[in-house]
């Protein structure tokens, strides 16, 4: 329809806030009931730029089963948001946060993810977030799993590789509907599900004794199984509390053609289909054809239930959420120089990096909302951005002005996709709080408006100090995005 007039500025209920997971930011590990999970046995990496999500055998398993060696396993303590909560909530109080996402943890509810009933100390802990929350007029945004999921699954199960895990799963969702639902508008089902084909952390399952061909099987068996237990969650959650919204949540891996040539650009298309086969399944419930060629060509077989296509179809998700925090870029020999980038793409000369090797594209963020627009019209929420950082705290300060450019940018860039037409519900950056990293478990790797008095080692007061950062995004957010200064 032709019309004159076009969105020019942020709508008035644009939901500015911030990001966080359970397990890198809750701590209390083993307390209260809670059971052990699978991001709570992967140890800290021995290099900054060093991916360790992924190195987790048997023979490491068995060794974090038997110690309690918080030391090794920075993700078990945390930053103690577990008995910061409150302290914390009025701090994004203070930003004048709209929106706060959090996770909750699988395993604080069903301590070993095939219990009878629920941990009621674990069902009370996100009562009392909730009640802050309200406090302060702040809505949720709750991840039902974020890289998580309790490590006794594994032991049983190998994870999502066995189906029989759907139900714990739906077990789990439904409770935590049931408690929550009239509380909390908007939900998604598992954080970056893309990234499942990089194996456990997301996966649960333990396959770094098979070749590359059998892995690639296990984990699309395994995400099809989160597919179908996705679908199964927005069903329930649809029934038990129809005025809320599901959402899927992507690693958005924008990338660019090496070079005009038509093979680059083929090779780039391809690299980009296989990133949205996630969304597509989740936002338009079936199986995309390319990648039943893929499966073929890999002599990939997906095992399904009669009804599972059925299921995907009648599902869909209401809105399309993702993280980007850079773009890459592919050609038909891939040259694998994007060492610090979460994918493995190329390198791109036009572009800075950040302190981990991860580079920086704010107009690559336009391009990301417009082209997901396009493509699944349905709302979009960007619910990771953020700049991992050696923050310095000098004098009680911390003068991050790198932050805030990049942030800045970031946020002019989604203003002029509004403009364009796309609809987008809201910004939660990542992270809004130092926390320990996903990618390397580290402290130092910082990505908050709140400095954490917390080092690499475990060490410090986890005394909260405000960054320069922090009055800056109280401004854009009380200027809904007007004020960028």
């Amino acid at each position: 329809m032709y019309h004159t007039d076009y969105p020019k500025e942020f709508p008035a209920d644009f939901l500015w806030g911030g990001a966080t997971a359970a397990n890198q930011i809750e701590g209390a590990w083993n307390v209260d009931g809670k059971g052990l999970t699978t991001a709570e046995v992967v140890s800290k990496a021995t290099n900054k730029k060093k991916m360790s999500m992924d190195d987790v055998d048997q023979e490491s398993l068995n060794l974090a089963l038997n110690t309690s060696l918080v030391d090794n396993y920075p993700k078990r303590r945390g930053i103690d948001f577990y008995h910061h909560y409150a302290e914390d909530i009025e701090l994004f109080a203070e930003m004048g946060f709209k929106v706060f996402r959090f996770s909750i943890a699988w395993a604080r509810i069903f301590p070993n993810g095939d219990d009878r009933f629920p941990n009621e100390d674990g069902l009370k802990f996100y009562d009392h977030i909730l009640d802050e929350l309200e406090k302060y007029q702040i809505k949720p945004l709750i991840t039902l799993s974020h890289y998580e999921m309790p490590i006794a699954l594994t032991q049983k199960y190998n994870g999502w590789t066995d189906r029989r895990v759907i139900d714990m799963f739906t077990r789990y969702t439904e409770t935590v509907f049931t408690r929550y639902g009239k509380r909390v508008e908007y939900w998604l089902t598992f954080n970056e599900i893309n990234t499942a084909t990089w194996g456990f952390h997301a996966t649960g399952a333990l396959d770094q004794d098979l070749s590359s061909k059998e892995q690639l099987q296990l984990r699309y068996q395994a995400i099809h199984h989160q597919l179908v237990a996705s679908a199964l969650a927005t069903k329930q959650l649809h029934e038990l509390c129809p005025n809320a919204k599901m959402g899927c949540m992507l690693a958005r891996m924008q990338t660019y053609p090496a070079t005009p040539n038509p093979i680059d650009v083929q090779a780039t298309q391809i690299a980009d289909q296989k990133n949205l086969f996630f969304s597509d399944v989740q936002a338009r419930g079936e199986y995309p054809e390319f990648m039943n060629r893929y499966f073929a060509e890999q002599k990939i077989k997906i095992m399904m239930d009669p009804d599972d296509q059925q299921i995907l179809a009648q599902y869909p998700v209401d809105f399309v959420s993702f993280s980007y925090y850079m773009t890459t870029v592919t050609q038909s020999n891939q040259d694998g120089t994007a060492v610090g980038n979460m994918a493995t793409g190329g390198r791109n000369p036009y572009l800075e990096e950040s302190d981990w090797g991860w580079q920086i594209d704010p107009i690559g963020l336009r391009i990301t909302l417009n082209e997901m627009w396009d493509r699944y019209q349905k709302p979009l929420f960007v619910v990771e951005n953020g700049l991992g950082a050696l923050d310095k705290l000098e004098d009680g300060k911390v003068h991050d002005n790198y932050r805030i450019d990049y942030l800045r940018q970031h946020i002019q860039q989604m203003k002029e996709a509004i403009k364009d037409g796309v609809n987008l519900l809201g910004y939660t950056m990542w992270g809004p709080i130092d926390l320990i990293s996903f990618s390397t478990s580290e402290m130092s790797k910082r990505y908050g408006f709140i400095y954490v008095a917390q080092d690499d080692q475990g060490n410090g007061s986890l005394q909260r100090t405000r960054k320069d950062s922090f009055y800056w995004y109280q401004k854009v957010i009380k200027s809904n995005g007007e004020d960028l200064k």
